[in-house]
């Protein structure tokens, strides 16, 4: 038995913007666990606005996978990992847990989602997301998107040209649902003032408009619009979703932030508007899709926004997805 690691840089197709950075590289590290001659794999995709790096994963991976002596048992290996550590690192701690996941799939043949009890769900539907960036650039990407079929756009915004960016983006896309997110970067006078431009450009969901911690701004919000927001950067553990409930609508779920699938199902499990969203990810950590099916939204286009995915064998058409049919996660490296 044995769990081993390996780092790499993925890139983005294009630089990618939100209101806090841009980026165009992002180093993840690929956990494999192996015993009786059968490997399972996971993905930590730390995230250093919550508190990891590359360097972090590193430094306590050792430790917590220690914690992973049985793969059948991946369902008490959140107990280990808590015990070990309990409280951060939770990239590190979802890519052991998804690598036990699988290698109890692949011990019995089936697909993930199989082992998880799941039915095989319909070709799910994903936003796809155009980053902060030049103009030109955000209406040739919206563009692009469009042409190749899909039919959810999330928007991120933040900037001084808001109102701009999404006239622009409607303008390339007025025939698709729209979604904004601005990653915690509006104050509440800003958000006062973009409600009638967000209802001009028929936006459907907003996505944490102000800071992580103003919960009674959200609250005031809801009371000021009917469109329904959501959670994402004032979400950082399972236990915090019922107490966002009176701020928000519903709950972006990402496995690397929260721990694990027995994380993201236990978060759909505490209230309704749960969507299951990603970090920058490859394949392998999109393969969360496989627990899309139970919840109400899908935001899982990490791995489309690569130029350099080092897996293959997720099927997407037209902005959709399809559960992989293989054993495991059922991706393989290219």
């Amino acid at each position: 038995m044995s769990v081993r690691r390996e780092t790499l840089e993925l890139h983005t197709a294009r630089p990618f913007g939100i209101a806090r950075w841009t980026h165009s590289t992002y180093p993840r590290t690929f956990v494999t666990f192996e015993s009786g001659g059968v490997t399972g794999r996971g993905e930590a995709a730390p995230n250093a606005y919550y508190g990891e790096t590359v360097a972090t994963v590193a430094a306590v991976l050792p430790l917590l996978a220690g914690a992973l002596t049985d793969g059948w048992d991946w369902d008490g290996l959140q107990e280990r990992l808590g015990a070990r550590m309990p409280g951060g690192h939770p990239s590190v701690k979802c890519a052991l847990e998804t690598a036990a996941v699988e290698w109890a799939a692949s011990s019995a043949g089936v697909p993930v989602w199989r082992r998880l009890g799941l039915s095989p769900a319909p070709i799910l539907e994903s936003s796809f997301t155009v980053g902060l960036g030049p103009l030109e650039d955000m209406r040739r990407e919206a563009r692009e998107a469009v042409a190749r079929g899909h039919g959810v756009l999330k928007v991120k915004l933040g900037t001084n040209e808001d109102e701009a960016i999404l006239e622009a983006l409607r303008e390339e896309a007025p025939g698709v649902a729209l979604r904004v997110d601005a990653n915690a970067a509006w104050t509440r006078p800003q958000v006062r003032r973009m409600l009638g431009v967000l209802d001009a450009a028929r936006v459907e969901l907003l996505e944490q408009p102000l800071a992580a911690g103003d919960l009674e701004g959200h609250a005031e919000l809801r009371r000021l619009s009917s469109l329904p927001l959501a959670a994402d950067e004032s979400l950082h553990r399972v236990p915090d979703v019922p107490r966002l409930a009176g701020a928000f609508d519903g709950v972006n779920l990402k496995l690397a932030k929260l721990g694990g699938a027995a994380a993201g199902a236990g978060g759909r499990a505490a209230g309704p508007g749960a969507m299951m969203g990603c970090m920058i990810e490859s394949s392998r950590g999109i393969a969360a899709a496989h627990l899309a099916g139970l919840c109400d939204g899908a935001d899982l286009d990490g791995a489309l926004l690569l130029g350099d995915d080092p897996f293959t064998g997720l099927e997407w058409q037209a902005g959709r997805l399809a559960r992989p049919t293989g054993v495991g996660w059922g991706v393989e490296w290219r």
